[in-house]
């Protein structure tokens, strides 16, 4: 274990950070993607310190795969630019670069500060103001893959190895600068093992109301890595328990509220969306969607009956879909994706058939000669 010092403003040595060295964090280089490598090789090699940071560091360091490697650097936007070709720079407020590899795309940002208090500006600054705009400490930790170290400021690496969730911005505006936060809370500790403290616990059902304020687009977002995660039945479990769940669906809480058996069966399909995730993690949304719409889908007539009746499969379609497309509201999957779910759950009910395409009224000039 190494100790990164820096100096106070009498310039007296300050310790700064813990530097963990590859024997004592245990990162397999392996499951670093290569891309990710050369990326930080290049800023190096141009004068620029680089790390890869975040979730892609602590699920390294537990023993999994990241699906994403996110870099920071000291270099701004515009030298980043000017060393990758294959890069475009994107954003208004605080420039980000996406560098890209075919289907892989690298998010390179710039180190941040915090020197007008909020953890949310966008102003550039060094690692040491950079750190502290990380929501938790488990993802708050800086790995060069060059030297095979991790760098920890905060006590993340303890606290990964305790299992427990701490932020790293106050209690007291964590969540009001950006209510998302309270949702990767939940999902960090279902991914993790870590346990969420009764005072952070407790901020976040006071805080719950203010996901009202985010976008649809961001909630989709969010909503959609829970789906993915192999770990989402655990995950909406939490944001049931921390009133969170509201804001994600709220017309499938509702129903979970009055009808218990409802609340049952809904959890158990998202068990069976955990294993669909682990035996086929490369399954369309669909398939996905299937298991947040096949509760909903089934209180909403007697299917049998229907069948026996011989309803016009096209009509029973349309109703269906034009309900689910409000019952998962706020979010908003592909149109293909939910049509494709919907047609799902008729088929397993027993109700098939092929949805008629109407002509346009009037021929073209090839069809009348």
């Amino acid at each position: 274990m190494l100790i990164r010092y820096g100096t106070d403003k009498f310039g007296r040595p300050v310790k700064k950070a813990v530097v963990y060295t590859k024997n004592e964090h245990n990162i397999p280089k392996e499951k670093i993607d290569f891309d990710a490598i050369l990326i930080i090789n290049r800023l190096k090699d141009a004068g620029f310190h680089s790390y890869i940071v975040g979730g892609a560091v602590r699920d390294l360091i537990v023993g999994n795969t990241p699906k994403d490697f996110d870099i920071v650097t000291d270099a701004t936007p515009s030298k980043i630019k000017r060393l990758f070709r294959n890069s475009r720079i994107i954003g208004k407020r605080f420039r980000i670069v996406h560098v890209v590899f075919g289907q892989k795309i690298f998010e390179v940002s710039t180190f941040r500060s915090n020197a007008d208090g909020s953890s949310v500006g966008n102003e550039f600054g060094t690692i040491d103001e950079d750190v502290l705009r990380r929501d938790f400490t488990i993802n708050a930790l800086y790995y060069d893959p060059i030297q095979e170290q991790v760098v920890d400021y905060v006590g993340g690496m303890r606290d990964i190895k305790k299992h427990v969730l701490r932020p790293v911005i106050p209690l007291d505006r964590i969540f009001t600068d950006d209510p998302v936060r309270m949702l990767r809370a939940i999902k960090y500790s279902a991914k993790t093992d870590a346990k969420i403290s009764f005072s952070l616990r407790h901020k976040i059902r006071a805080n719950a109301s203010l996901l009202s304020q985010i976008s649809p687009s961001r909630l989709t977002e969010e909503l959609l890595k829970i789906l993915n995660s192999g770990c989402a039945a655990e995950i909406v479990g939490e944001a049931l328990d921390t009133d969170l769940y509201m804001a994600l669906q709220p017309a499938a809480t509702a129903m979970m509220y009055a009808d218990k058996k409802f609340e049952s069966s809904y959890m158990q399909n998202l068990v069976k969306l955990d294993e669909l995730i682990k035996t086929s993690p490369d399954a369309r949304l669909g398939q996905k969607l299937v298991f947040i719409i096949k509760d909903f889908i089934i209180s909403l007539t007697d299917w049998k009956k229907e069948s026996e009746c011989h309803t016009a499969y096209g009509e029973l379609y349309t109703k269906t879909w034009t309900e689910c497309r409000n019952f998962v509201l706020p979010m908003n999957p592909q149109r293909t994706e939910l049509e494709f779910a919907v047609k799902a759950v008729l088929t397993e009910l027993g109700i098939h058939g092929k949805i008629v395409q109407r002509r346009k009224k009037g021929r073209s000039k090839q069809e009348k000669n």
